[in-house]
């Protein structure tokens, strides 16, 4: 079978990378790819948005399966057209994908399913969004409605702070038309975690947790990022927490979204915030998360294949879904200067010396290939060094030994990624 993977980023690396090991695989083709996913099969020049394009790719090159990456395309509505051309794919449709692509959708959903989550209000008038802070007082998470890949939500210690950050999104338009509205919600404490499961439509299967981190600085210091690296499992997500999370939180919302007829299939992720074995829903994606897909697809031992189809044709029923027991993390090394403006095409050398430590394979992100064949820079997010290690210290140990190997102008990364997994450990 021929898959197209839409995309150029780690999450898409690592999708390739997973199932180019499937025996019913026979070419990978990835649009548009990077430099890492050249070496796994065939790049193509086609936009990751290109609706059309894809279209065209996938009927000219006779796909077997679609496996849809990033959410913009997913909310533009790139699964219905190609479900229209009787081609299979794996994400939700338009309709469905709103569940990332609105956050007042996704609140007024987990308000009718009765999934626990922050008391919130949804505006579309800056004053009013004023209004409603300054009236209520306290700590504010402010979130553009619209999708602004991962940095559309200002945490505001105060009134003050919430006003002036609704100006910046709704006012200032920081985020672009994904600010025409905002929800403002109850600033939430504990510790987050990540639960993502594969859904058919009906139901759904648990993938092990995971942890992000989110702002570019250590010790979550400064602005947000798409994901600075990650670790699974999360030891703050308990067996208990999981199981109640299945039935509190993903299966109330598989049951919602089916109910409004529009059924869910592709990977529905929840953005958990845990405090003293309590938890609320922070937010919903319709994708796999951009770090934690690389430790995640690391820990898999089952054929990804056959549970992408089994998703894509409604029925999980039959379909294999196994992990190892060993823990996996990624630490993300990026360009100097982002999420701000950064630099692209400075040459990249040690990826070889990284990959050759034990447990390791490094995901390309924002990478390319110059006209001489070099590995170079193109994006912010530049590399996932990913490792696997008998624990949690084992595999950040061999993470961040790889990356140590690998070097090109202004690299940056987080000394502190799975700081408080270690610290949970002693």
């Amino acid at each position: 079978m021929k898959v197209i993977v839409v995309g150029g980023g780690g999450r898409e690396h690592s999708l390739a990378w997973k199932l180019a090991q499937s025996p019913e695989v026979e070419e990978i083709v990835c649009a548009p790819g990077n430099a890492g996913t050249a070496a796994i099969g065939r790049n193509e020049p086609v936009g990751a948005e290109d609706i059309e394009g894809l279209t065209a790719l996938a009927r000219r090159e006779g796909a077997g399966l679609v496996v849809v990456g990033p959410e913009v395309v997913l909310a533009l509505g790139l699964a219905d057209r190609l479900e229209d051309e009787g081609i299979p794919v794996f994400g939700p449709g338009k309709a469905a994908a709103r569940i990332e692509a609105s956050k007042a959708f996704s609140k007024e959903l987990m308000e009718a399913a009765g999934i626990p989550t922050a008391s919130f209000g949804v505006f579309d008038r800056p004053l009013d969004a004023k209004k409603f802070v300054r009236d209520r007082g306290g700590a504010w998470a402010v979130k553009a409605d619209g999708l602004a890949a991962g940095k559309g939500v200002l945490i505001c210690p105060d009134p003050a702070s919430a006003e002036a950050a609704i100006a910046e999104i709704m006012e200032d338009r920081a985020f672009g038309e994904a600010g025409a509205r905002c929800v403002v919600e109850e600033f939430l404490t504990g510790e987050e975690a990540s639960l993502l499961a594969f859904v058919d439509g009906k139901e759904a299967v648990l993938m092990p947790s995971a942890q992000d981190h989110k702002p570019i600085g250590e010790g979550d210091t400064g602005p947000n990022t798409g994901g600075m690296g990650a670790y699974s499992p999360a030891p703050i997500m308990s067996a208990e927490i999981e199981a109640r999370a299945l039935n509190e939180v993903i299966r109330p919302a598989v049951e919602e979204m089916a109910r409004r007829g529009t059924p869910y299939r592709g990977i529905l992720y929840a953005g958990l915030m845990i405090e003293e074995g309590s938890f609320k829903v922070l937010e919903f994606n319709c994708r796999f998360g951009d770090p934690e897909c690389q430790p995640l697809l690391m820990r898999m031992e089952s054929d990804l294949l056959p549970v992408l189809l089994a998703c894509a044709e409604g029925d999980l029923s039959k379909a294999e879904v196994s992990f190892s027991d060993d823990p996996a993390a990624c630490v993300v090394m990026a360009s100097g200067g982002y999420p701000g403006a950064y630099r692209k095409g400075d040459a990249i050398s040690g990826i070889e010396a990284a990959n050759a430590v034990e447990g390791v394979y490094v995901f390309h992100a924002g990478t390319a290939l110059d006209g001489e064949g070099q590995t170079v820079t193109s994006g912010g997010r530049v590399l996932g060094v990913t490792a696997r290690g008998g624990d949690i210290k084992e595999a950040l140990e061999r993470a961040y030994e790889a990356a140590g190997r690998i070097h090109w102008e202004g690299a940056y990364y987080r000394k502190d990624i799975g700081a408080k997994a270690l610290r949970r450990m002693t």
